[in-house]
């Protein structure tokens, strides 16, 4: 990165990271994004499941966030009773592959 390309000036800016970051630190989206990683493809009473404390409008608007991030892809089944479907997309996978060594440096200062 160069001066140029952050408004700060500073090459070592991390402003790219400010949307990541933003979705990210919302409440489950990390943990989600693991646990679709860890099955490769869950249906949203799965993930409620893995989440009994979340209430199903914050697991829902977290999905949401994380697929308009590129980040995950939801497929709808026309079936009855309805089936929708969550995995990562590329750039999800990348990310979980990513997480890996900060979820190791964490459990290593605990």
């Amino acid at each position: 990165m160069t001066e140029s390309d952050c408004p700060t000036g500073d090459p070592t800016c991390y402003c790219p990271l400010t949307d990541v970051i933003d979705v990210l630190g919302r409440k489950y989206a990390i943990p989600v994004v693991c646990a679709v990683d860890a099955h490769g493809r869950l249906r949203f009473g799965d993930l409620e499941t893995h989440f009994p404390d979340a209430s199903t409008s914050t697991l829902s608007a977290r999905l949401d966030d994380l697929q308009s991030a590129g980040l995950v892809d939801r497929t709808q089944y026309d079936e009855i009773p309805p089936r929708v479907e969550y995995e990562l997309t590329d750039d999800g996978c990348e990310l979980a592959d990513r997480l890996e060594p900060l979820v190791e440096w964490v459990a290593g200062r605990e």
